[in-house]
C-alpha cells in the first residue's frame, strides 16, 4: 500500500507524518519494513520537504500473527474497498479466537479471504461483536488505518427480541461495572462507567418485543445489561436473564453502521435486514 501527497507546507517528514496521524508504531514500522520517498528518491524522516514536494509512504508488509490459521470459508461481505472490509458475522462465531474457541474464527475467515485474493495485509477488528451477536463487523486491512478509526465516531443500530411488553421508546442510562463475581458479566452498578442506551418498539405481542436499539456509549454487553435491568432480557440470552428452550444465543443483530471514511472521508452507511428475528418473533 503506498500512499501519494502533495506538500502544501514546508516541514519535515517526521513532522507531516505525526501531523496526519501516523503513530509512532507505524513510522517505527516503516522506517525498518517500509520506504518514505520525496520526489521518487528515499529519504529518512529527518528529511526537509518543500511546497509542491511530491512524498510517498510506502507502508511495511504485515504479517499476521502465528496464532491465527486462515478458515476458508466464504464470508458474507458487504462492503470492501483497499482500506476496510465490512462483513455480516453470523452467531455462534467469535470475532477473535478465545480459550474457549481458538479456531475458526472471523478474523480467520477475513485472513484466508484476502490470503486468497493475494492481499499481503493483515485484517484489524474495528468493531467487535459478541460471539452469540450477529451483524456487522468491520475489519481494517492495515495497522495504520485501524489506528485512524480510533478517531472516527460511530453511529451503530442493532436489533432484538426481548421479553415482555417494552415501551413504545425510550432511553435507559445507566452505569456498567464488571461483575465482581465474574471476569465475563456486567452489571448496572453506580460504581461503573456512564452507558447510554436508546429504543423503539417495532412490534410487539402479549410476551415478546421487537426493538430496534441505539448505542450512545460503548460498554461491554451493553444492551444486553440494559435490558435485564429494565426487566426485558433478551430472548435466549442465558448470560442475563433470557433463557429460551428454542433459541440458543441472545436474540440481537447489529443492522446498521455509519461512519466517515478516515481516508475517503465520505459517510459510509450500511444496513442489513434482520428477517431472521422478525420471523424469529413470528414463530416464538
Amino acid at each position: 500500500m503506498i500512499f501519494k501527497y502533495v506538500i502544501e507546507k514546508s516541514e519535515t517528514v517526521k513532522s507531516f507524518l505525526q501531523r496526519n496521524d501516523y503513530s509512532k508504531k507505524t513510522i517505527s514500522a516503516i522506517k525498518h519494513n517500509g520506504a518514505l520517498s520525496v520526489n521518487g528518491r528515499s529519504v529518512t524522516v529527518r528529511k526537509e520537504m518543500a511546497i509542491g514536494d511530491h512524498f510517498e509512504v510506502h507502508m511495511p508488509i504485515e504479517t499476521p500473527s502465528s496464532n491465527l490459521l486462515p478458515y476458508p470459508k466464504p464470508l458474507d461481505i458487504v462492503y470492501e474497498d483497499e482500506f476496510i472490509l465490512i462483513v455480516n458475522k453470523p452467531q455462534l462465531q467469535n470475532c477473535a479466537p478465545s480459550r474457549e474457541h481458538p479456531h475458526e474464527s472471523l478474523v480467520e475467515q477475513v485472513l484466508a479471504y484476502l490470503m486468497n485474493k493475494d492481499e499481503q495485509t493483515n485484517p484489524h477488528i474495528v468493531t467487535r461483536l459478541d460471539r452469540n451477536t450477529s451483524g456487522l463487523v468491520l475489519f481494517a486491512k492495515f495497522g495504520h488505518i485501524h489506528h485512524l478509526f480510533s478517531k472516527v465516531k460511530f453511529e451503530k443500530e442493532y436489533i432484538c427480541l426481548a421479553y415482555g411488553r417494552t415501551q413504545s421508546e425510550g432511553v435507559i442510562e445507566a452505569p456498567i461495572a464488571r461483575d465482581n463475581e465474574s471476569i465475563i458479566t456486567r452489571k448496572v452498578s453506580d460504581k461503573g462507567k456512564y452507558a447510554k442506551t436508546s429504543y423503539y418498539t417495532i412490534a410487539q405481542n402479549n410476551n415478546l418485543s421487537l426493538c430496534k436499539v441505539k448505542l450512545h456509549t460503548g460498554r461491554t454487553h451493553q444492551i444486553r445489561v440494559h435490558f435485564q435491568f429494565m426487566g426485558h432480557p433478551i430472548v435466549g440470552d442465558d448470560l442475563y436473564g433470557g433463557i429460551h428452550r428454542l433459541v440458543e444465543g441472545q436474540s440481537l443483530q447489529c443492522c446498521s453502521l455509519k461512519f466517515v471514511h478516515p481516508i475517503k472521508h465520505n459517510k459510509i452507511t450500511i444496513n442489513v435486514d434482520y428477517k431472521q428475528l422478525i420471523q424469529l418473533f413470528n414463530v416464538l
